[in-house]
């Protein structure tokens, strides 16, 4: 993540990966999630937080579903069930589950299919919002497979040449295994920003930059200024001439996959809600040997890190190989909070009788 909008070194509280995860856990069981689902929603989101996503791990998230459990928003407890299913595909129906227990284990059902038949799919409504799409994909690497996540719903992003938002942000993610190298991960919006960031922004007090985010009347951004209110994220692009028509249609292919093909809702939606993801995996070894394959990423992927850099830059990085650098820094050293996101710990684990997190005093 760009260091614009990490969290600025006066205002880091550090923590460790085990405590964050067990006040997290505690937290989702508190908002009535089974222990075990508890346990899963909260790897989804410290998982976000080693890589250095942090958009998409506690500082922003728990409080959002703290909020959607309190409403009924989110279905602590559902009953989510398959209801169309075939060899390589199915549908489920979330019944108004988390994200972050749904939707991996859809991708479980995906890759069980895929090691019968090659490529396993599975689409999903009725659901909520699903932390970092990341996470999903790489949940079929250990299996030798490559994993492909989505996930739709809401409009925050405007269309090309629109004036007000009509389709979501939409982020693409997939995962590829290598064998000596870090995989190949690649998790992406198709908006010029993640909506996340956005919070990021207002919560440390940095500047918008430029081509993010439109104004009210839906006109790009292109100088530095105080972060609007409201969200008008643009496509990837920016701008027509940049190439924003990229950024649109994959959010629009993305809805397609994850909200229509399952039956769910795109857009705006009333009520609100009903999230939706797609999720699939190939196995490796129904197109070639895996172990050859890994090889031949190894290869790839040293080839583009040797690639020369340009003139201000010491390296050439791929996507997948700053996560793994920096969930090695934050294991030894620990996750960094925003000192606002500790006291939001501190105020809710109060409040519903639990530990406090625990954090690491200089």
């Amino acid at each position: 993540m760009l260091e614009h909008f990490h969290v600025p070194e006066e205002d880091k509280v550090m923590v460790r990966r085990a405590d964050l995860f067990k006040a997290t856990t505690d937290l989702f069981e508190a908002f009535g999630m089974p222990r075990e689902d508890s346990e899963l929603a909260a790897d989804g989101l410290v998982t976000a937080d080693i890589r250095g996503c942090e958009t998409h791990g506690v500082s922003n998230m728990l409080r959002v579903y703290r909020e959607a459990f309190e409403s009924g928003k989110i279905n602590p407890t559902p009953d989510w069930k398959i209801t169309h299913d075939t060899s390589a595909v199915a549908t489920i129906d979330g019944d108004k589950g988390h994200g972050l227990v749904v939707v991996p284990r859809a991708m479980d059902i995906a890759i069980e299919k895929a090691k019968k038949v090659g490529i396993g799919a599975v689409t999903i409504h009725n659901s909520n919002h699903a932390g970092m799409m990341a996470y999903h994909a790489m949940r079929a690497m250990p299996h030798d497979m490559i994993g492909y996540a989505i996930t739709g719903g809401g409009a925050v992003m405007v269309p090309t040449y629109g004036a007000e938002p009509r389709v979501g942000a939409v982020p693409h993610a997939w995962a590829v295994p290598a064998d000596k190298m870090p995989p190949f991960v690649l998790d992406i919006s198709s908006s010029s920003v993640a909506a996340n960031k956005i919070q990021l922004l207002r919560r440390t007090g940095a500047q918008l930059l430029p081509g993010l985010m439109a104004d009210e009347e839906g006109t790009p951004i292109m100088e530095e200024q105080d972060v609007p209110e409201g969200v008008r994220l643009l496509p990837w692009g920016s701008t027509r001439e940049l190439g924003s028509h990229k950024g649109y249609g994959m959010a629009v292919i993305g809805q397609v996959f994850s909200g229509i093909l399952s039956a769910g809702l795109f857009g705006v939606t009333d009520p609100p809600g009903n999230g939706s993801q797609f999720v699939a995996a190939y196995s490796i070894d129904a197109f070639r040997d895996v172990a050859e394959f890994k090889s031949s990423m190894d290869e790839f992927l040293t080839y583009l890190v040797e690639t020369p850099p340009s003139p201000g830059h010491d390296r050439v990085y791929y996507a997948g190989l700053p996560e793994h650098e920096e969930t090695e820094i934050r294991e030894r050293d620990g996750i960094p909070l925003h000192r606002e996101v500790v006291e939001w710990f501190d105020s809710a684990t109060n409040e519903l009788g639990l530990d406090r997190l625990e954090t690491l005093r200089p």
